[in-house]
């Protein structure tokens, strides 16, 4: 069953407007030109965030003459702060209008989007919340904390597993070289990994016929992977291969930066946001904003529904071992290894918490990875180049996979199903708050 992701979808399973507003029919619901100046404002303020921070837009495919009023402009932060103030009281007033779902949705998501604004001006000022408040301001939602002990369980299964001389983080080690992908064999690699994630993902949500991806790879970054997205439904994802690649992470990265990760998340909402309903704000992509919660989130749960039970396994063993050149002898063991690690995931959280906070300096926090994740130095500190980097970004990973995870399985059963509430998910204003 193919999903084609239409407004009339939409508005069934999520009980919105009767049809869906093109940009240039007359309608109802149609943006004022009042709020089409508000969100210009928007996108200028923004834009200009993103002068004083390289990060901040993710991506931006709107109108040319706002990137250039903001580069000409080059706002303060002070005027910055002043000007979105203003703007939230604007939009808290149209709040109060007789809107349907998806326009009080709309003003949520803007409203969250200022939030988080204010937020990242006070970090660029070296004014910083507790991690569990900053994260909440940034991206609506807060970790659950995980203590040690949960973590030293973890290591006494992988102790068990890979039993041996020598520390086990020497044993690990060495265990996951023999999975490493060889440097010349990455290219062929990853490209059949992420053609498999799109021909799954074509199978049940219908693509526009343009969409594309170009692969570059590149070095010496803090991040593993990233899909910069370009719009008319293209991206450019880049594949970091300055230390290893495993050979069970290119499927992960596959789907998670293409199909049914970042790609097909931006080209929805170009699609039906930005075409269907001329809701320039989509044009921007706010990196510090709840917006990347359902991103990686999804991105990542995109993982599983692409390649349910066994499937990805299996696609691994019989197809990317060959092309790598490693021997699947120990295949079995070495998946066994890889669930154990994937319960360590909230390590991760951790960390950031405690490195953020101030309760452990630079050093503890790359031996505190050596003991309880296992990395290397050189991992630790590539790790710790990201938390201080992106901070309580962190987060958005595993909490937003469990919390896309368990909204997409509520009231599912089948595949199909899955596939349908998980691309519509993808094709309206979301906030973490919805997904409980």
């Amino acid at each position: 069953m193919k999903i084609i992701v239409s407004g009339l979808i939409l508005a069934a399973s999520f009980a919105l407007a009767a049809c869906n507003a093109v940009v240039d029919e007359p309608s109802q619901k149609r943006v004022t030109q009042s709020m089409q100046e508000l969100i210009n404002e928007y996108l200028l303020l923004e834009l200009s965030m993103g002068l004083h921070d390289p990060s901040h837009v993710d991506a931006y495919y709107g109108p040319k003459e706002l990137s250039e009023k903001a580069a000409a402009e080059a706002l303060s932060l002070d005027a910055i702060e002043s000007r979105a103030a203003k703007l939230t009281e604007q939009f808290q007033r149209q709040e109060n209008g007789d809107l349907d779902d998806m326009n009080t949705a709309r003003l949520e998501g803007l409203l969250a989007r200022l939030r988080a604004l204010k937020v990242r001006i006070d970090i660029k000022r070296g004014i910083y919340l507790p991690f569990d408040k900053e994260s909440e301001g940034l991206f609506g939602a807060v970790a659950p904390p995980h203590d040690q002990q949960f973590f030293t369980s973890v290591l006494a299964s992988v102790d068990e597993l890979l039993p041996g001389e020598g520390a086990l983080v020497d044993r690990v080690t060495a265990f996951r070289k023999r999975f490493e992908i060889p440097h010349d064999r990455i290219e062929p690699v990853f490209e059949a990994a992420i053609a498999e994630c799109r021909r799954r993902t074509q199978g049940f949500i219908e693509l526009p016929e343009n969409e594309n991806f170009r692969i570059e790879y590149v070095t010496d970054q803090p991040w593993g992977a990233y899909n910069w997205y370009q719009g008319a439904a293209q991206s450019l994802i880049q594949l970091n291969v300055s230390s290893p690649t495993a050979i069970s992470s290119v499927v992960g990265l596959g789907c998670h930066e293409g199909y049914p990760g970042h790609h097909v998340y931006n080209l929805l909402l170009e699609q039906q946001l930005v075409h269907d309903r001329g809701w320039l704000e989509y044009t921007l992509y706010p990196l510090f904003s709840p917006e990347s919660l359902i991103a990686e989130g999804s991105a990542n749960y995109g993982v599983k529904l692409a390649f349910p039970g066994t499937e990805r396994v299996e696609f691994e063993k019989n197809v990317l071992f060959p092309l790598a050149g490693i021997d699947p002898a120990e295949a079995d063991r070495y998946y066994r290894f890889r669930e154990l690690m994937a319960k360590m995931s909230y390590a991760g959280n951790e960390l950031a918490r405690m490195y953020l906070d101030g309760k452990i300096d630079r050093e503890q926090a790359i031996q505190w990875q050596i003991d309880y994740q296992l990395k290397t130095r050189e991992r630790a500190e590539q790790s710790l180049r990201f938390v201080e980097t992106y901070r309580s970004y962190v987060i958005n990973y595993n909490l937003g996979e469990d919390l896309i995870r368990d909204y997409v399985e509520r009231d599912t059963t089948t595949i199909e199903e899955r596939w349908q509430k998980f691309a519509q998910l993808l094709s309206r204003p979301v906030l973490p708050k919805d997904l409980l």
